[in-house]
């Protein structure tokens, strides 16, 4: 590789680690909602939107979680 072609790689490594730490900083801030939302006190379409995201976060590797919930500063319940 090229010095051109070196640097377009790490512009795009660049990018790519500043898109990751803004979607852990999203994940990590829909954790922490879903962990303290009262499905009580929800409407039924919230509800299901609840239910969908939290099977999306259940879907994460616990690593990935791990990191979202730092971002925010979040520490898991140990239930």
């Amino acid at each position: 590789m090229n010095k051109n072609e070196v640097e377009l790689l790490s512009q795009e490594i660049e990018l790519l680690m500043n898109e990751r730490s803004r979607l852990l900083k999203v994940v990590g801030a829909a954790a922490v909602l879903i962990a303290n939302a009262d499905e009580r006190s929800l409407p039924d379409d919230a509800v299901q939107a609840a239910e969908l995201l939290s099977e999306a976060l259940n879907a994460l590797p616990e690593e990935t979680l791990q990191d979202a919930l730092n971002s925010v500063h979040a520490e898991p319940d140990e239930d």
